[in-house]
């Protein structure tokens, strides 16, 4: 019987985790399918570039996928059943499960990949849901777009939110748009997780981009044509960009996998889930533990290997190869600045700032290469280098069939 793996999401993380498992192991002992609710890549990592207009290089699963021997699954995941093994799923494709009269479909697995990600988090903040816009995905990126394409001359755009994505939206919104009065609104101070050279370059681009910046300022509201701040500060907003950090998709927390206070899965060193170890979870999902015994952040940056050290192990388990002992650390912070302009925060391997920065044209460049790398890795998840695939050994499949026998 072939071992059945199911990898729930289509992201960087997921993605990478199916195909670099289908170079790693024989067709003839796993089947590897992957569900996801869209037919191609979205590039999570460019939605502030999709929001301003920019036409971003269509990426089908179809083509992306050609040739590794992962079944795509367009379907969206409605449920997790971790005693069980199953996975339900509405508006199925294809012919794995049985599909219902709405297209509902069950899914059984041996060994199941969580990788569902993150939308945005509206933080219980009162109007955010009805009035804020959101570029955490592509629905979001493109109802932002739609609405910024009907904004005249002199309107007001404020961002809500100083991190990364904040930072990214503000300026790129004010780039594309001289037009518009762009603001942006942090609990903190402009980028006070820089070094000061870092901070320094950046207010230097938002002063010359013309974004006024509200700093210390926590968003308490969100109305139709405003927000309003913690002490009591009305700011004008035809348009609020809400980028205040992201939740976990709710289904994990939903089933009996041990789960942190974020609701995100607890894993140990090889991304397997402390409570049941035919479940690993990757990305933004994951509560994993970086350098220096942190949290890894929610980014690409600790999802891609997280992603390789999820299917390695996996795969070293099934076949009773070695098993990965990598830890997961970061280098540098990659952030646009629109097109012309970037910033590089290199960092410790616990992500904290160094005095070491690169700016300008060079940089954005540099960010450019970053995304379009992360891209060709979700291809290539192997980084192009030959693999061998090894068989699964008897002794596994036959704890597999164990398993779906008894359970």
């Amino acid at each position: 019987m072939q071992h059945r793996i199911i990898v729930l999401g289509a992201g960087y993380t997921g993605a990478i985790a199916a195909g670099r498992l289908a170079k790693r192991l024989r067709r003839e002992d796993v089947t590897i399918t992957l569900v996801n609710a869209e037919p191609d890549f979205v590039e999570r990592v460019r939605m502030h570039q999709l929001a301003t207009g920019q036409v971003l290089k269509p990426r089908p699963f179809s083509e992306m996928l050609a040739g590794t021997g992962v079944e795509l699954r367009l379907a969206k995941v409605t449920g997790v059943d971790v005693g069980r093994r199953t996975v339900t799923v509405a508006g199925a494709n294809g012919a794995n499960g049985a599909n219902g009269a709405n297209g509902a479909a069950e899914l059984s697995y041996d060994t199941l990949v969580y990788a569902l990600g993150s939308g945005w988090n509206a933080q219980g903040v009162p109007g955010t849901a009805e009035h804020a816009y959101e570029i955490a995905g592509r629905p979001g990126a493109l109802r932002l777009r739609e609405r910024l394409a009907r904004l005249d001359a002199g309107q007001t755009v404020v961002v809500v939110g100083g991190g990364l994505t904040g930072v990214e939206a503000a300026t790129e919104i004010a780039e594309s748009r001289p037009d518009l009065d762009v603001a942006l609104a942090a609990r903190g101070g402009l980028g006070d997780w820089l070094s000061p050279k870092g901070r320094a370059h950046l207010r230097k681009v938002f002063a010359k981009l013309g974004i006024t910046v509200h700093e210390h300022a926590a968003v308490t509201g969100v109305e139709a044509d405003r927000i309003v701040t913690e002490g009591g500060t009305v700011i004008p907003a035809a348009v609020t960009v809400w980028t205040a950090g992201f939740a976990v998709h709710p289904i994990a927390e939903a089933t009996d996998l041990e789960v942190a206070g974020t609701g995100q899965i607890v894993v140990d060193g090889t991304m397997r889930s402390v409570s049941h170890p035919d479940v690993y979870a990757i990305g933004d999902a994951a509560m994993a533990m970086g350098a220096g015994n942190k949290p890894l952040r929610m980014s690409c940056a600790s999802g891609t290997p997280a992603a390789w050290q999820a299917a390695d192990a996996i795969a070293a388990r099934l076949t009773g190869g070695k098993l990965p002992n990598a830890s997961i650390r970061y280098f540098n912070q990659c952030i646009s600045l629109g097109r012309k302009e970037g910033l590089i925060q290199y960092v410790t391997a616990d992500d904290r700032a160094v005095s070491a920065v690169l700016t300008g044209r060079f940089a954005a460049v540099y960010k450019e290469l970053i995304c379009k790398g992360a891209a060709w890795g979700v291809a290539n998840p192997t980084l192009g280098l030959p693999t061998r695939r090894r068989p699964v050994t008897r002794k596994q499949v036959a704890d597999s069939s164990t398993v779906q026998a008894t359970a």
